[in-house]
């Protein structure tokens, strides 16, 4: 009993490039000047701060550095048992007012246009033969159709086929609304979602979830509004205040 100090964690940060309709993805920006943002402003106590890596905005082109940097951060900031190692996923809503802490993620990939490398789920076609020239045939039949038709096609996909239907939702095992709180009584314009989206950030936040499920760390997902809405200075501030809310709810 007595007086027990706060429970280390490790929390690691990642944001996302430009993409399609977002030249300048503010989260780069964040992600990028953190640390020696918050070094400056002091970290809460009991908290290690981990790596910050900004990722292409890109579905399975975005997983290999993804894997690559949660599990370097997980074997060196779960160095004590009592360790907690989070990741925290910042990306932006382009369209958004206020901040949006994302409560769960959702197996289906349904890009509205390819990522930033060029890739798009897709369904593979059934071949009608062997023989190449009717394969030809049947694409240049979809071709066609996709001409004339083209949003019938989106490709509801699920992200991972081993998981199961696209309605399967993972869920972070944060208490969201403590941190909803915790963010409300410090001042800032955020909300709780349950929808990140069947874009990118979707892709990564399920596959963040998931990886964090099977390694026993804990992973958030948290949509900020373009720097046009609210400012670089406030959002900074508001990414230190939300590594704080992460530290007291671990």
């Amino acid at each position: 009993m007595g007086s027990e100090g706060p429970k280390p964690v490790t929390i690691n940060v990642t944001g996302f490039k430009k993409f399609q309709g977002v030249p300048e993805n503010p989260t780069e920006t964040i992600v990028n000047n953190l640390k020696s943002f918050v070094e400056k402003k002091g970290l809460p106590p009991g908290v290690t701060f981990g790596t910050c890596t900004v990722l292409e905005a890109a579905g399975d082109g975005a997983l290999p550095m993804l894997f690559k940097v949660m599990e370097s951060g997980i074997s060196s900031g779960g160095s004590t048992c009592d360790a907690q190692v989070v990741w925290l996923h910042l990306g932006v809503n382009s369209g958004a007012h206020k901040f949006a802490i994302e409560r769960q993620a959702v197996n289906e990939a349904t890009f509205r246009c390819p990522d930033e490398l060029g890739w798009r789920p897709q369904v593979e076609m059934p071949l009608f033969a062997n023989q190449c020239g009717l394969v030809l045939l049947q694409l240049f039949v979809l071709e066609m159709v996709l001409l004339q038709f083209p949003f019938c096609f989106f490709q509801q996909l699920p992200i991972v086929p081993e998981d199961g239907k696209i309605s399967r939702t993972r869920q972070t095992s944060f208490s969201t609304k403590a941190i909803l709180e915790f963010l409300k009584k410090k001042g800032y314009d955020v909300t709780l979602s349950d929808d990140a989206g069947r874009f990118v950030c979707n892709y990564v936040y399920y596959h963040s979830l998931r990886l964090a499920e099977q390694r026993g760390s804990r992973s958030l997902f948290v949509h900020v509004p373009p720097f046009s809405r609210i400012d670089e200075e406030t959002q900074m501030n508001f990414v230190a205040s939300l590594l704080e809310a992460i530290a007291s709810s671990c």
